[in-house]
């Protein structure tokens, strides 16, 4: 039975259900339970740093179920946006009750369509890099799939990596910076892979160029079945959702710098170079995205068989409210910056 805690997972989007079929401050049903309810639940439940023995790796490592239970997310995920998608169309929402609409679907995204795709990115099956590249169509970034897999894997706790947050650098400076250079980096890898090919910009093998139509056609899509509110709407969401994404990419690397050693390389990835949490609920919700440094070790190591180390710099909260914390910049790095490693504090 404990194999089945991920179904947890699913709480956001039974959250977001509540959202799109209510009115009224209801609308903000997935913003209230991941940013009140979860911090609340991760402060009673406290904090796991078990990991699992040889034996129950080898077990795990091969039962089907916490495959399936991420597979599931796609229709989920799709079927709500629908539902939502349709509501748009037929219910005179308020200016109030859409802000809420959208930031739940915005936040369903987020956790149940990116953080899915990102552990389906690493994985070496057709069929789960597919469904990777499929969830993050509504989110609009697809990009992410070149750049992360690619880029930030290579460049962590570098200058060159646009996810890595510098020392004293705010969320919100990080957005803007995090985004953009994603997207133009994504670019920069696409090209030295058709170079490596021997293949030509305009080659079929062009992910990137891909990547553009196939969002150009979800949008176009959404305006065909659901005119421009849909469209409108679709953006906000896909918005809200990467932003989502970029600030937990801010407090998972927020100051931790690799450095370069006597021959002017940069060190190697180190379980040192990202923020962890072992809050437990935060771990289930997230599928251990928050045992970070050891997916940093080891990318492909499914998000059940993760293991937490010691040496890794922990986060004095969970994710949810460390990303609430990090809207509030003085007081974020008030509480921060004395954590990180004083030889790491590198402007």
């Amino acid at each position: 039975m404990k194999d089945l805690k991920y179904l947890a997972a699913y709480t956001v989007p039974l959250a977001t259900i509540v959202a799109v079929g209510s009115r009224g401050w209801l609308t903000f049903s997935a913003v209230l339970f991941v940013f009140v309810a979860l911090p609340i639940i991760e402060m009673l439940v406290g904090e796991d740093t078990k990991n699992l023995s040889s034996e129950e790796l080898e077990v795990k490592g091969s039962q089907k179920i916490f495959d399936i239970m991420l597979y599931l997310n796609a229709p989920i995920v799709f079927g709500i946006l629908s539902w939502a998608f349709v509501n748009v169309l037929t219910i005179e929402y308020s200016a109030f009750e859409l802000v809420g609409l959208s930031f739940s679907v915005g936040i369903l995204l987020a956790t149940n369509a990116i953080n899915v795709a990102h552990e389906l990115g690493h994985r070496k099956s057709l069929f789960e890099r597919t469904l990777s590249k499929v969830l993050y169509v509504p989110c609009l970034y697809m990009h992410f799939y070149i750049e992360h897999n690619f880029g930030h894997h290579l460049k962590v706790g570098t200058p060159e990596d646009g996810a890595t947050a510098k020392y004293n650098q705010s969320v919100y400076s990080f957005w803007v910076t995090s985004v953009l250079k994603q997207y133009f980096d994504a670019w920069k890898k696409q090209k030295e892979l058709l170079k490596r090919s021997g293949s030509g910009f305009f080659s079929i093998k062009n992910d990137m160029a891909w990547y553009v139509l196939i969002q150009l056609a979800y949008l176009s899509l959404v305006f065909f079945l659901f005119s421009l509110k849909g469209v409108v709407f679709a953006v906000a969401v896909g918005v809200i959702s990467f932003l989502f994404l970029e600030s937990i990419n801010y407090i998972e690397h927020y100051g931790l710098r690799r450095l370069k050693n006597a021959a002017g390389r940069y060190e190697r990835v180190q379980e040192v170079h990202s923020w962890n949490s072992n809050h437990s609920i935060g771990r289930i919700v997230l599928y251990e995205l928050t045992r970070h440094s050891d997916h940093h070790y080891k990318s492909s190591k499914k998000y059940q068989l993760l293991d937490c180390f010691e040496k890794s710099p922990q986060l004095p909260y969970g994710y949810p409210a460390s990303i609430l914390l990090s809207m509030v910049p003085p007081l974020w790095f008030k509480i921060m910056n004395p954590l990180v490693p004083e030889k790491m504090k590198i402007p």
